[in-house]
């Protein structure tokens, strides 16, 4: 079993997750797509575990071809590895691999965050305060059970960034930004479960959201940028990647 098995809560032996609080998905396909892709960032394929289609066909109830969408996509989601003739595997996780989101992630959510600020009148502010004060809620229940309340923490958590940003008017790097966003959602879970109590990120949200409200762009981007080094601090730290 390879390092990265030990830091998620889920084993092998149980069944997939239950698909989280959304749109109800459209086609099987989707609804494939995002089961499978729930189950990798929970940990119940295990970074580098190949993919054998036989096996998920089976767990999924799908068709190969169905499957093999999904797969395809999950690719193009930076979570899956095609191996041509040999098939696919979860991508793996590794330190390199954090430094460099990370890294791009400050420049774009900063960049980001800048802009919306900027451009960001009213209804931006009344959003940034309402995901706030629903993120503060779902932070005490992470607190005393950092496993079990983290589903419910990362939506609250996307709100609140999504927020954040919501003015920025250019697409493209909202797009950029919402992808990297989440390339991370594995290292979050990783950090969530493995790490030791996450008993600052509230007062760093709260730091970023203070500076948000008070137009303090060069405030909230210092903020912006040590939260988001968080994750790669913590497993650094602990040498929970190589």
């Amino acid at each position: 079993m390879n390092q990265q098995a030990s830091v998620f809560t889920l084993g092998r032996d149980k069944p997939p997750l239950a698909a989280a609080t959304e749109e109800p998905p459209r086609t099987l396909f989707e609804a494939t797509y995002r089961q499978l892709r729930r189950d990798i960032i929970h940990g119940l394929y295990l970074p580098n575990d190949k993919l054998r289609v036989e096996h998920l066909k089976a767990v999924y109830k799908v068709s190969g071809g169905t499957l093999r969408e999904a797969l395809a996509l999950l690719v193009s989601d930076s979570l899956v590895v095609s191996q041509g003739q040999r098939g696919f595997r979860v991508a793996p996780m590794s330190l390199a691999d954090l430094q460099d989101l990370t890294r791009t992630r400050v420049l774009l959510e900063c960049a980001s965050l800048r802009e919306s600020m900027a451009h960001g009148g009213d209804a931006w502010e009344a959003a940034v305060v309402s995901t706030f004060h629903r993120l503060s809620l779902s932070e005490e229940r992470l607190q005393a059970d950092a496993a079990g309340a983290f589903d419910e923490w990362e939506a609250r958590n996307r709100e609140f960034h999504d927020a954040l940003v919501s003015a920025c008017p250019s697409p493209w790097l909202e797009r950029l930004r919402s992808l990297l966003y989440q390339q991370t959602e594995r290292y979050r879970r990783f950090t969530a479960v493995n790490g030791p109590p996450p008993g600052s990120v509230h007062e760093e949200h709260r730091e970023i959201f203070e500076a948000a409200i008070q137009r303090n762009a060069e405030r909230a981007v210092a903020a912006m940028e040590l939260h988001i080094n968080r994750a790669l601090t913590i497993i650094r730290s602990n040498e929970l990647l190589r």
